[in-house]
């Protein structure tokens, strides 16, 4: 009787312990289950710094517009975290290249950024056939010094594009008198902007009533560039060996036809692959050079 007392009460004990687990457990699942949103993840409205700039030239965010269009920017490129963290990344592979070539032609830095919003630092083409890291029309880009054609598109050539652009820019700002306007023609063109500052008799970007694309260009660069400047203030966090490089190439002239590039790569060590992802503006597995013009191809050096 005794030893079935004793049973009982340790069952019951037993019973109540695991039904305290079961509570507490519960609980606790209930609890983390019932955290609200801003306890998990926080979407703080920005503070606009002040005195921004672009190229030297002062935002004047003291106007309604202009403060929105920037706000807009600064949340969207912050907020858009991934496609935030790849610019930092490619920047860090790139702009060690575009940099002197801009420095070289009397184009302000911050006109790398351009680079940045037009393509993202990548090769795409855009719906309307602009191509490259700096988004040229085969129009734009033969006009300054391009070569563009189905065999050889010098627009996917960095450096070479990089040079066209500032070519672009100098007479934009020659043109206009500020960066700013230079800037917002590299978008809509300079017929086009001329076109709008004598219509709507205004000298200043900030004052122009434009499409939502031009209006937007400007901001944009101006918030990429904060961010890309300021990477924690924005919450990006990263180190050092997270960010891309650019593997050192050596440069090879050439001014003969290739008949067959995968053979070509094959003699030189390398594959097609390889060949081409260092040198994109050969658009084919042939270079045609009749006219024997002279071409440098990179050629990725291989540590023994």
């Amino acid at each position: 009787m005794k030893n079935s007392i004793k049973i009982l009460s340790l069952a019951g004990i037993v019973m109540i312990s695991s039904m305290l687990i079961f509570s507490t457990e519960n609980k606790k699942t209930k609890t983390f289950s019932d955290l609200s949103t801003s306890e998990t993840y926080k979407i703080k409205a920005l503070k606009i710094p002040k005195n921004l700039s672009f190229a030297g030239e002062l935002i004047p965010i003291e106007k309604q517009d202009i403060y929105e269009r920037i706000d807009r920017e600064l949340l969207v490129n912050t907020y858009w975290q991934s496609n935030g963290l790849l610019f930092f990344k490619r920047t860090h592979k790139y702009f060690p290249i575009i940099e002197p070539i801009l420095k070289k032609n009397g184009i302000p830095d911050d006109f790398k950024y351009l680079a940045v919003i037009e393509s993202g630092l990548m090769n795409v083409t855009s719906p309307a056939g602009a191509r490259g890291f700096w988004q040229l029309l085969k129009g734009t880009a033969k006009e300054n010094g391009l070569e563009v054609n189905d065999n050889v598109d010098e627009r996917y050539n960095i450096e070479l594009a990089t040079q066209a652009a500032c070519n672009y820019l100098k007479e934009a700002r020659t043109k206009f008198g500020t960066w700013t306007l230079a800037a917002a023609a590299y978008n809509a063109g300079i017929k086009g902007i001329s076109k709008k500052l004598e219509t709507q008799k205004v000298t200043s970007y900030y004052d122009l009533l434009v499409g939502d694309e031009t209006k937007r260009y400007v901001p944009r660069i101006v918030a990429v560039k904060e961010i890309l400047t300021h990477p924690k203030k924005y919450g990006f966090i990263f180190e050092e060996n997270d960010l891309y490089n650019l593997k050192p190439t050596k440069t090879i002239k050439v001014d003969s036809v290739i008949t067959n590039i995968a053979r070509f790569s094959k003699n030189l060590g390398i594959n097609y692959k390889i060949l081409k992802l260092h040198n994109p503006w050969l658009r084919e597995n042939k270079l045609n050079n009749k006219t024997h013009k002279e071409y440098s191809i990179k050629i990725p050096i291989v540590k023994p």
